[in-house]
């Protein structure tokens, strides 16, 4: 069977792909993957490029996986948290590069990448959550807290609101807009950008800072572990 995730690497770059040909479902097979790809970016001390495939960077977590019983479903949202939380501290920096639609959890791996492009064009991006009937996890409440504009919080979070690449920008989804077909291009400018930083000090510095953060995010993924009566 093929790899969903692919793994490059080239002058300290690493560029790790999602494609599963259709959603890009976040499933326990991707979450394998996505580990094993940042494993050996780590190993190679690499700057990442997270991207998805062509119009579409991920829907969100495999809802067929999902639908198979609640402890199925907080064990499969744990391994998203995990994920998330693995980006807010990686040694180096984390590129998040949507290549179109990004929701639900896929948008949560986007509020955790520490620089953010998204295409322009037609494509959404948004918690839809409350809008399919899903209570938000602590996680995900507190890392949209963290990364959304206190003036947006509510509307993207418990309203759903879902954006345009635009409103995106402005709602703290992405840190920059780029035609369809630069998007490769702005990518490796912003890894050439962050391959100037000292990655010691880049790497003292984000986990300083996000010392409080990343300890409350701890306590969020053992406080999701707990079944909700409504599931």
């Amino acid at each position: 069977m093929a790899n969903i995730v692919t793994y490059t690497c080239s002058d300290g770059v690493a560029t790790i792909v999602m494609d599963d040909g259709k959603a890009n479902a976040l499933s326990h097979t991707m979450w394998d993957e996505l580990d094993a790809a940042f494993d050996r970016a780590e190993e190679s001390k690499a700057i990442v490029i997270l991207k998805g495939r062509d119009g579409l960077f991920s829907g969100g977590f495999d809802l067929k996986e999902m639908a198979k019983g609640p402890e199925q479903a907080v064990l499969l949202t744990s391994r998203g948290s995990k994920m998330a939380r693995r980006i807010m501290a990686f040694p180096t920096p984390v590129i998040g590069l949507s290549t179109g639609h990004c929701i639900a959890m896929g948008a949560f791996l986007m509020l955790a990448c520490d620089y953010r492009i998204s295409p322009e064009g037609t494509f959404k991006t948004g918690l839809n959550e409350t809008l399919i009937g899903m209570t938000m996890h602590h996680f995900g409440i507190e890392l949209a807290r963290y990364r959304i504009p206190l003036n947006y919080f509510n509307r993207c979070v418990i309203n759903a609101e879902i954006w345009s690449p635009q409103n995106a920008v402005q709602a703290g989804f992405y840190d920059q807009l780029v035609p369809v077909d630069q998007l490769d291009t702005a990518a490796n400018m912003a890894a050439k950008g962050f391959s100037q930083l000292n990655m010691t000090a880049f790497q003292g510095t984000k986990v300083k800072s996000r010392a409080a953060f990343l300890a409350l995010l701890d306590e969020c993924i053992i406080s999701d572990m707990v079944i909700p009566a409504n599931l």
